[in-house]
């Protein structure tokens, strides 16, 4: 790598990522609009309230073609919340009258205005961020600090970050993504001085990485046991990384390595897989030799904050169980659309009719004598002594990873609270070929699967 041929890359993506004259004075005049029509909407409140425009347009770090403007107004601290929650919604009504209610830590409304996808938070007034009644009470604090501290240049630098962390799929804090939020992006962007400086230091980051940029020290945070800390300049208790998984810093890492070995332009370009077809997914299975199986079922009607993490933990649940009754789970994913997936991929498809079963050292005279009492009447084989410990072969409950599948044994696993739910109502195990179905629904989610890359 050349730094010219580094820079140049960078010079021609920070055009593309920057909006234009005329796309910068919508997005203005729609804001003015917008405060103006809420500023207006709140004084025919018997309330006190002002409106901050917050989130990156606010801070000029926003892409082109982002039509998101996040609006909060702001309640008295001492306001409580079941008011701060009417008052909020009623004007967020007013304001976009064909919006619909949202929930994050509290109500919200979000709507079209003048095209524009609107959120307008209501939220507290309080005088420090560390005073949050709410969790979205620290975001005006957030722009006050950055909007005093980016310049044109930096500002210009976040979108080329947020752009590559788009392209390589770890942009977004949402539960789903656990990614790199827009606010994690603007300190560790400003903390490094720009794109390029931060990516030449993640390249040889070793896990944890520790920053403070405000130089807080406050003893709180010496807790945080994540991959990345990044103290909040205005709340020095809390971490703006924590929801960024060991698995994306790492992805990030490889990436930043990838694009300074290698400078080019498609590095922040998208790059969506073609859905796989029935039949692809069969010759998939086939080449691969193994054997899948899916749990399908209605998805619960959740956000997908709260849907994500449930699918995990079940997901997990499953793989781990089919590993302790010995299939051998290769790998696993969650897929979730109008239905749910937990798709795992095993290498062994049949169990014999019995399974060795160790007991205690014949030594541990309490437990190997409760041992050899409990199966010595029973139609296994054994007990007998294996190198100093009763051991029994006896009848395996499942011999296929369908039969445990298809029996209660299911709901035994560590499922999440409304995943449990959904299959309590329905659920269908599809295996081997079966799988093939999945991908009238999931195509590009198979795709990834069976292509999958750093």
């Amino acid at each position: 790598m050349t730094d010219d041929a580094l820079d140049a890359v960078l010079t021609r993506v920070r055009d593309r990522v920057t909006p234009d004259a005329e796309e910068r004075a919508r997005l203005d005049e729609a804001v003015d609009r917008l405060t103006d029509a809420t500023e207006r909407a709140v004084a025919d409140r018997p309330v006190e309230a002002d409106v901050v425009h917050v989130g990156s347009t606010a801070r000029g770090t926003w892409l082109p073609g982002d039509r998101d403007i996040d609006l909060f107004v702001r309640f008295p601290s001492d306001l409580p919340r079941e008011e701060l929650e009417r008052h909020g919604l009623a004007i967020g009504h007013r304001v976009l009258p064909d919006g619909r209610e949202e929930y994050a830590e509290h109500p919200y409304v979000t709507g079209e205005f003048d095209g524009f996808v609107v959120d307008l938070v209501p939220c507290f007034r309080v005088e420090r961020a560390s005073d949050v009644r709410s969790a979205v009470d620290r975001t005006p604090f957030h722009t006050r600090y950055l909007d005093a501290r980016l310049d044109a240049a930096l500002a210009a630098d976040v979108r080329l970050a947020k752009r590559f962390l788009s392209a390589v799929g770890v942009y977004g804090s949402d539960l789903r993504t656990r990614g790199f939020s827009g606010y994690l992006v603007e300190l560790l962007t400003l903390e490094h001085g720009g794109f390029r400086p931060l990516i030449e230091a993640a390249a040889d980051w070793h896990p944890p990485i520790r920053f403070d940029p405000a130089g807080h020290g406050d003893p709180r945070s010496e807790g945080f046991d994540d991959p990345l800390v990044v103290i909040d300049p205005t709340d020095p208790g809390r971490n703006v990384a924590a929801v960024l998984s060991t698995t994306n810093l790492a992805r990030f890492q490889h990436y930043a390595r990838d694009l300074l070995t290698d400078p080019r332009d498609a590095a922040f370009d998208f790059a969506s897989p073609t859905p796989l077809s029935t039949t692809d997914v069969r010759t998939e299975i086939d080449r691969r030799g193994t054997i899948p199986v899916a749990v399908r079922f209605d998805a619960p009607d959740l956000v997908a904050d709260q849907l994500y993490p449930q699918l995990e933990r079940s997901r997990r649940g499953v793989a781990d169980a089919l590993d302790r009754r010995g299939f051998d789970s290769l790998r696993s994913v969650a897929f979730a659309d109008t239905s749910a997936v937990l798709f795992v991929e095993l290498a062994v498809a049949e169990r014999p009719r019995i399974e060795r079963h160790e007991g205690p050292p014949v030594s541990a005279r309490e437990h190997a004598t409760a041992f050899h009492e409990k199966y010595a009447d029973t139609d296994c084989y054994g007990p007998f002594i294996d190198g100093g410990r009763y051991v029994v072969e006896r009848e395996r409950t499942f011999t296929t990873p369908q039969k445990f599948l298809e029996s209660d044994a299911l709901f035994d696993v560590a499922l999440g609270a409304d995943i449990k739910r959904a299959l309590a109502t329905d659920y269908t195990v599809l295996v081997g070929d079966e799988t093939a179905h999945l991908a009238d629904e999931f195509g590009a989610e198979l795709a990834r699967y069976v292509s999958p890359r750093p």
